[in-house]
């Protein structure tokens, strides 16, 4: 299988005591390309570094994540900017809304995913979304640009029907992660699984988070990583009757069209 993880916190202190060592994990589980999530200032700077360390393998992403919002000013909007025009990143984001955890007001995550989306209209580069708990609020900023902007995903989707369906409508990509391999909170996904168009689809670990809980054995450290990405890969083909081979290649195809890497 050839697959691309679109979604990957390799910056991540939990990965530099072994990260050439996790690359190649992942290389030997099939895993052709990883996109970098920037998630923070100093997170998408980072990001940039390791993408350009391993040119034609990982690319990078830069944004601020809601839960880093409180501090988005002038100088972070000038950074992103920056950042965003260089040809390693081939996305905006992490950006959206989160309010199941409200770690930055309320308002601050609004400005700040306001200013984001206003990134990805002026530079056309791809978008890179998470909302939780925070549907209305994100559907309708996302609606107001959507037209101005080539291509969105809204990453680790964990949401109900309608807001599936919303994004579906906004011809978005949605990102699928391990979270559907948990029995306690993923339930939901292994229906809707099967109602995402193949090629609105996306495959991606989110590592080192949602380690996918059937995994046996379960490391013991539990870090998820990227070599995951072919088990996540397999579960989500067994749900929509298909051959892993066969949802590998699309999944891999999507994700070089909508970040424009070959």
């Amino acid at each position: 299988m050839h697959l691309v993880d679109i979604g990957a916190n390799l910056t991540h202190e939990s990965f530099r005591h072994d990260f050439d060592a996790m690359l190649e994990r992942a290389r030997k589980a099939g895993v052709g390309r990883m996109i970098v999530t920037g998630a923070s200032r100093e997170g998408s700077r980072h990001a940039l570094k390791i993408a350009r360390e391993h040119p034609g393998f990982l690319h990078a992403t830069a944004g601020v994540h809601p839960h880093h919002a409180g501090d988005y000013g002038a100088e972070t909007d000038a950074l992103l900017r920056a950042l965003a025009q260089e040809p390693e990143v081939v996305a905006v984001g992490e950006t959206g809304l989160d309010y199941f955890r409200d770690l930055s007001p309320r308002p601050a995550q609004r400005a700040a995913f306001e200013k984001q989306l206003a990134i990805a209209v002026d530079l056309r580069k791809p978008l890179l979304l998470h909302q939780r708990d925070a549907h209305d609020d994100f559907h309708a900023l996302l609606k107001a640009a959507r037209d101005d902007v080539p291509a969105v995903v809204v990453h680790c989707f964990t949401d109900q029907r309608r807001a599936l369906f919303d994004y579906l409508d906004l011809d978005c990509h949605i990102g699928i992660t391990g979270w559907i391999c948990d029995e306690r909170r993923g339930m939901h996904l292994r229906e809707l699984v099967r109602e995402i168009p193949a090629n609105r689809l996306l495959l991606e670990t989110d590592a080192p988070y949602l380690l996918p809980r059937d995994i046996h054995p379960q490391p013991s450290h539990r870090r998820n990583e990227p070599m995951y990405l072919a088990h996540i890969c397999e579960v989500v083909a067994r749900l929509r009757n298909e051959e892993p081979e066969a949802t590998a290649a699309q999944t891999a195809a999507n994700a070089r069209a909508f970040f424009g890497i070959a």
